[in-house]
């Protein structure tokens, strides 16, 4: 993989690794773009891996190879404190609760001696936390260069460092909100970079569909209706009602949301004619057409103040983005592209393109870049532990514009057949059955008494997240044998810190229940891991409309949705969360995938085929007999003293 990584730096192009568990693939790529000597950009995506980058790999092989490099860390904006919102937080009496006001606190008192802003360094700071909007800035309540504390910016300054450095560690979310919108900072510092790496590249498509697109919230609008009220109050009182606009924007937004009536929470409703499922389309467009015009008459109101606070010029500059995006979704449907409306509390319309393999050819690889063009050939480089289950990785080569890439695999060196088995229980009901979640919830408890913890429970919806965890919880109550974490109850950081330290000193082991980011990223090595369950196979939800529409293309195609959508997909999803099992050389485990579908039928080869080659279990008593011989293991290895 380094001497691949290597060849792409040198002659430029696009280099694609699937790299196992294990490989090491982090210094893989780290090494030859070190010693390259040219300008370095690394996309993660995630902040904690972004972190571990820059803060240990980095830094480790920077001192080993003995380089004069200059590193940088640059995270979105909404990452960083923002004095000048922590200065208005102080003056809010309408903190939410206690726990608010002593969070604001602690923000406070760590402002004082912060030297970058990243609120990654607060320790303690629950990523839930109310306060974290009212002590950071977004794009479109920042005041910029007419800040009054734009000088000290920690958002600024760490452009600053990056523009600076000689390797700078981004996210997929940052590089992609600066391809939409161009304002983090990564137009200027783009140009400058010879070699982009993409590691955790397997999120890269979804990530980019998210900003390639519109949106439009009635959330944002009634936060914009309120930011104009205070403002326009403290600075500007009796030049317009304020009172008035504000009520009439917030209206609009709320009448928005009701017309689409009562719904699932968080559900996703459809969006193929003038309006979404559920809404009726006269009163739809009606709605839209409300806000427009509410937007534009904020626009009027502040242009008449403009002059006399920057925060005007900002306030007009958001009813005016506003104003044309609730125009945009008053109107067709770009080609190639799916809307639909997230509906919860608030509402959230959506544009979005299918994929990003046109904006990878046109901005990234540039090969519509004009013949004469000199800009040197760049080097991009994608990898992660799961990019598709075929030879060419097509699941991410193809909705990335990768498909004329160099693609290489390699293989983890751990030693599957001897550290992992994978069983399938046939004895389960069916995964549609409504019993199913509750046998779920019977087998990961016995199993879990039997390992005494060391238990991952990973599902493929909340409901069924929910419906295990109660159960779960409900039988080890009391219980000092197991101790049952489920997703929600505390921030994810502090889940994991738990789940890792295991049994010992007095401490059950523990049973983790959780679904969607758990399933990738959670490196849990040693016997505090040793069993993860899968309840379902992890086929996209078919009526979901960014699946629908990626369906229909497929078939519009002469292609079988099925085949060359929802079986990667599962394969993919499947690979990741059995990831979670084997980290070290050392560890040892067992997965059980709680679907007979994987046993009975004709697509189940391959996606065992895409699984690491663990040895199969094929009966329930040989599966207790590994558990016990886990168990036991584990026991002799902790009475030993070793660990």
């Amino acid at each position: 993989m380094a001497l691949a990584v290597a060849r792409t730096v040198e002659q430029g192009g696009a280099l694609v690794v699937e790299a196992g568990t294990g490989v090491g693939k982090t210094f893989s790529y780290l090494v030859p773009a070190l010693l390259s000597g040219e300008r370095i950009l690394l996309s993660t995506a995630t902040k904690t891996l972004q972190d571990q980058l820059f803060g240990r790999d980095l830094p480790r092989l920077v001192q080993a190879l003995g380089l004069p490099v200059r590193t940088a860390l640059l995270k979105g904006r909404g990452s960083y404190l923002c004095t000048h919102r922590l200065e208005l937080a102080r003056q809010d009496a309408a903190l939410p609760d206690r726990t608010a006001v002593r969070t604001l606190a602690k923000v406070e008192e760590w402002a004082r001696i912060t030297r970058t802003g990243d609120l990654a360094e607060l320790p303690g700071l629950d990523e839930r936390s109310a306060v974290i909007p009212l002590v950071t800035s977004t794009r479109d309540n920042c005041l910029g260069s007419a800040c009054p504390k734009f000088r000290g910016c920690h958002v600024n300054q760490a452009r600053r460092e990056a523009l600076a450095a000689d390797v700078v560690v981004i996210n997929h979310h940052l590089f992609f909100a600066d391809l939409a919108v161009r304002e983090s900072g990564m137009a200027e510092l783009l140009p400058t970079v010879r070699v982009a790496i993409f590691d955790e590249a397997h999120q890269l498509n979804e990530t980019g569909v998210q900003f390639l697109g519109s949106q439009l919230g009635t959330g944002q609008i009634i936060d914009f209706a309120r930011d104009m009220l205070a403002a326009g109050l403290q600075l500007a009182r009796g030049l317009a009602d304020w009172q008035q606009l504000s009520a009439v924007t917030e209206r609009a937004a709320r009448d928005l949301r009701l017309a689409v009536g009562r719904t699932a929470p968080g559900a996703r409703l459809r969006w193929t004619d003038g309006a979404p499922e559920q809404a009726d389309a006269v009163a739809w467009g009606q709605s839209l057409r409300a806000l427009e015009q509410a937007c534009m008459g904020a626009m009027s109101a502040l242009d008449t103040v403009s002059e006399m606070a920057p925060d005007f010029v900002r306030l007009h500059e958001r009813a005016a983005s506003l104003a044309q995006r609730a125009g945009q979704f008053g109107g067709a449907c770009a080609p190639g592209s799916v809307r639909w409306a997230d509906a919860g509390n608030h509402l959230r319309l959506v544009e979005s393109p299918l994929d990003i393999a046109s904006t990878v050819r046109s901005k990234i690889l540039r090969e519509d870049a004009p013949p004469g063009d000199t800009e040197p050939r760049r080097a991009w480089i994608f990898t992660s532990a799961t990019l598709g289950d075929d030879a060419r990785l097509r699941w991410f080569t193809e909705p990335c514009g990768l498909t004329d890439a160099e693609v290489l695999q390699v293989e983890s060196p751990f030693d599957y057949a001897a550290q992992a088995a994978v069983y399938v229980p046939r004895e389960l009901p069916k995964p549609n059955d409504p019993a199913h979640s509750v046998q779920v919830a019977r087998l990961a408890a016995d199993a879990a008494q039997r390992l005494g913890g060391a238990t991952m429970v990973l599902t493929t919806t909340l409901r069924a997240l929910r419906t295990i965890g109660e159960a779960l919880q409900s039988r080890f109550e009391g219980s000092a044998e197991v101790e049952v974490l489920v997703q929600g109850q505390w921030p994810k950081r502090r889940l994991i810190e738990r789940f890792r330290e295991g049994a010992g000193q007095g401490r059950p082991g523990c049973l983790l229940v959780a679904s969607a980011s758990f399933w990738e990223g959670v490196d849990v090595p040693g016997d505090a891991l040793q069993l993860v369950i899968i309840d379902k196979l992890p086929f996209p939800p078919p009526n979901d409309p960014l699946v629908e529409a990626r369906t229909r293309r497929l078939e519009a195609e002469g292609r079988s949705p099925f085949n060359d959508y929802f079986v990667p997909e599962a394969a993919v999803a499947l690979k990741q969360g059995a990831g979670r099992l084997i980290r070290r050389e050392s560890d040892q485990g067992v997965l059980v995938v709680c679907d007979t579908r994987l046993a009975t039928m004709g697509y189940g080869r391959r996606l065992l085929g895409a699984l690491p080659p663990m040895r199969r279990l094929v009966a329930g008593p040989e599966f207790e007999e590994t558990l016990d011989s886990l168990a036991a293991t584990r026991t002799s290895t902790r009475d030993s003293g070793w660990s």
